[in-house]
């Protein structure tokens, strides 16, 4: 059944989601279109680095993303504490980088003094946006449309690009935040696009990865491992226990490597209470297995239970792979 928006992405349920846009029909948003025989790799560069700028600018962090020939996933952390550190000066500046703005704005900017009711409205326009500098429609919506205006152009087209908006599903708990994010992660590895999480290009575990090799900083844009259990900063796992559980997931989803597989899973699905049946479902079914919200069967109940609902949708899958 259809959701509103507002229903799903609530940060007083989770600060972690799923988020998915896909092409209109058969249109390719990278790699090559075997319809038209036109090669749009270097699209994915595009909305790799659409990602880390707007990231940039919003309090949302980039937990893992991959961007596939004509789809993309991203898992976002919504950093309401970033967004409440700004001044409402620096929330003007970011909010310029994207849109213009208004008069009052403008001024304020330039060190021209405002009256007091222009003041006050200035104030209430900045409530507004930095509300906005943490929500996921407009970080997708501003991204979206970008992308999707380049590719127009490149293909001296007009219409739509993406097939509607961006469908989303609520990480409620650690089970569900780690294996969407190794199921995103593994993308061009299911696809065969890559056979190693370090050669899966434009992927949020090649740029860690990257700069664990080049002793380089991670950009700010991506989320960092804490090993945490803090719902707000940074993801409550450690990254050597990440890559590792991303490399057996890897192999278990290569038919010919089977017999290069351990037979012990790595100590982090232990300490989840998750055997590797289940492990393999989440990271293969991710999408499929769920409906808006994702966690454990009694945390999925009382998040549906607080919106109205009389049942869970889909139950029986919450209670088989995180019960």
């Amino acid at each position: 059944m259809t959701q509103a928006r507002k229903t799903i992405v609530s940060v007083d349920d989770t600060p972690f989601y799923h988020c998915m846009s896909r092409c209109v029909r058969r249109a390719f948003l990278c790699g090559n279109d075997p319809y038209s025989g036109n090669d749009y790799e270097h699209r994915r560069k595009w909305l790799e680095n659409k990602l880390h700028e707007v990231s940039n600018i919003f309090a949302i962090k980039l937990c893992a993303y991959a961007i596939m020939s004509n789809h993309y996933h991203v898992v976002l952390n919504i950093r309401t504490d970033i967004a409440q550190s700004w001044t409402d000066k620096e929330i003007i500046e970011r909010w310029h980088s994207l849109f213009s703005g208004n008069y009052r704005s403008q001024r304020l900017l330039t060190g021209d003094l405002l009256n007091n009711s222009d003041t006050a409205q200035l104030h209430k326009d900045i409530v507004i946006w930095r509300s906005r500098l943490c929500s996921i429609s407009w970080y997708m919506r501003i991204i979206n449309e970008s992308i999707a205006r380049q590719a127009n152009k490149e293909d001296n087209c007009t219409g739509r690009f993406w097939e509607g908006r961006f469908k989303s599903q609520a990480l409620l708990d650690e089970k569900a935040l780690l294996s969407c994010m190794a199921y995103v992660d593994l993308n061009p590895i299911r696809a065969a696009i890559a056979d190693t999480p370090e050669s899966s290009e434009h992927t949020c575990v090649k740029a860690r990865i990257t700069a664990i090799d080049t002793s380089l900083s991670l950009p700010d844009c991506i989320e960092e491992f804490t090993g945490s259990k803090n719902e707000i900063i940074g993801l409550p796992f450690l990254l050597k226990d990440y890559l590792e559980l991303l490399d057996w997931s890897g192999r278990i989803l290569r038919e010919d490597k089977r017999s290069a597989i351990s037979s012990k899973q790595p100590p982090i699905l232990d300490r989840l209470a998750m055997n590797s049946d289940q492990w393999k479902i989440l990271t293969i079914d991710f999408e499929q297995q769920f409906n808006h919200w994702v966690g454990e069967e009694q945390i999925v109940k009382q998040t549906c239970l607080g919106k109205g609902y009389q049942r869970v949708p889909k139950a029986k899958n919450y209670k088989a792979l995180f019960g």
